[in-house]
């Protein structure tokens, strides 16, 4: 989900959904709320779930006949239900990412988009003030430029997700807000086609946001970010702008630290000017001086063995879109390929392993008994998690940069 997915964190609004059409409201609000007959006895309970959720969609100006169009006779997606339960055991280095994202092939292809939206893309920048390049960026990495936005269904994926599984609130939330975008004509029901996820479109924009921040930038009275480019990347434009972009500055730049550097301070909740980092010993990755008055973090995706960044205002925005560091890395830089620029000089360590999802979750309780709380066990690396492996690092006289090594995860379970 980039979407992203979520774009900064996704947002989310207000969902539901249910079954019968061809009466009015008002007849409707005094017909007994009967399931209709489930695809199969299997979808009994989803059917009595849809039948009850319709109230809730009547209640929110949604029409009998729109709500029938999108989910009569629906019937839970296994395939949503099988990507919904699924926990990846293992997490990508971003390394591995990073070489898929900036291959050659969509380097090229990214170019000659460039090109072949030349206009829509001037008026795009002028009025919104984002850089088209990473507007291209985003197409490129959400849908390959619009060649895979998703073949699911998208309002019964979110029923799928609002009836059963770990995503029923943003199921709920997302599924209300697809029937909205249906109401108002903006696309057909059966043309609503998306991720198991419900990101839907050439920028894959999750409901909530398609109705917070898609526009009509094409003219033509709807906004449809599946069939017209300049609708999708106008939105993705617009989205940006709300997300703070900053017009004529960086995402940021691949920065050389000095020797015994505080990496405690590689925190995205640490903002400094450019000539506070500067003042640090922090150099440009060539080896030049920096200066600046520009706030920006620290961020060191692999740890201190791995290249550094300085990123700022521009890199958070992108960070609302798909909440990400490897995914807003991923977009910074190919939108610096398509300029022949953004080769990272320092190395990746190649040779660490990323941890399991299962060794995460033992990381999380070793720390946790030893004192260093992460606040629950999940398997997922947060701000809670880095705080507390950071404070087990000083403690062991090791660089406090919150990155989980096999290395850190030995030694845990050897104290």
């Amino acid at each position: 989900m980039s979407m992203a997915r979520g774009i900064a964190g996704r947002l989310a609004a207000v969902a539901v959904a249910g079954l019968m059409t061809g009466c009015a409201a008002g007849a409707d609000a005094q017909t007994p709320r009967t399931p209709l007959a489930p695809p199969s006895m299997q979808d009994e309970a989803f059917a009595s779930w849809l039948t009850g959720f319709r109230q809730r969609a009547m209640q929110a100006g949604i029409s009998p006949e729109i709500f029938g169009q999108a989910l009569r006779g629906a019937s839970p997606d296994p395939k949503v239900i099988e990507a919904n339960e699924r926990q990846p055991e293992f997490t990508r280095s971003v390394w591995d990412y990073l070489d898929g994202a900036l291959s050659d092939t969509r380097i090229a292809t990214g170019r000659e988009k460039l090109a072949g939206n030349a206009a829509t893309l001037n008026t795009l920048e002028s009025r919104y003030g984002v850089d088209r390049h990473v507007i291209v960026a985003i197409w490129g990495l959400e849908s390959n430029f619009g060649s895979f936005t998703g073949t699911h269904h998208v309002p019964r994926a979110l029923a799928t997700l609002a009836y059963k599984g770990r995503r029923q609130s943003f199921g709920n939330e997302q599924l209300l807000a697809a029937l909205e975008i249906l109401e108002r004509g903006d696309i057909p029901p059966a043309e609503m086609t998306g991720s198991w996820a419900g990101a839907m479109g050439h920028t894959q924009f999750i409901p909530t946001t398609y109705n917070a921040y898609a526009v009509d930038a094409d003219g033509d009275g709807k906004r449809n970010i599946w069939g017209s480019v300049p609708d999708a990347l106008g939105s993705t434009a617009n989205y940006l702008e709300a997300s703070g972009w900053q017009k004529g500055q960086s995402w940021g730049r691949e920065v050389r630290l000095p020797q015994d550097f505080d990496y405690a301070l590689a925190d995205m909740s640490i903002r400094k000017p450019v000539s506070a980092w500067a003042a640090l010993g922090v150099k440009a990755a060539g080896g030049g001086s920096l200066s600046g008055r520009e706030e920006m973090s620290l961020l060191l995706p692999a740890g201190h063995e791995g290249p550094a960044f300085l990123v700022g205002q521009n890199f958070r925005a992108i960070l609302r879109y798909n909440n990400s560091t490897s995914y807003a890395l991923a977009v910074s830089l190919l939108s610096e390929r398509f300029q022949g620029r953004g080769q990272v000089a320092g190395d990746w360590p190649r040779d660490q392993r990323p941890l399991t999802r299962d060794e995460r979750e033992e990381l999380q309780r070793l720390l946790t008994a030893r004192g260093f709380d992460t606040q629950g066990v999940d398997g997922i690396l947060g701000a809670n998690t880095r705080k507390a492996l950071r404070s087990y690092q000083r403690k062991k006289g090791l660089p406090a940069d919150g990155h989980p090594t096999p290395e850190i995860l030995t030694a845990l379970r050897g104290n």
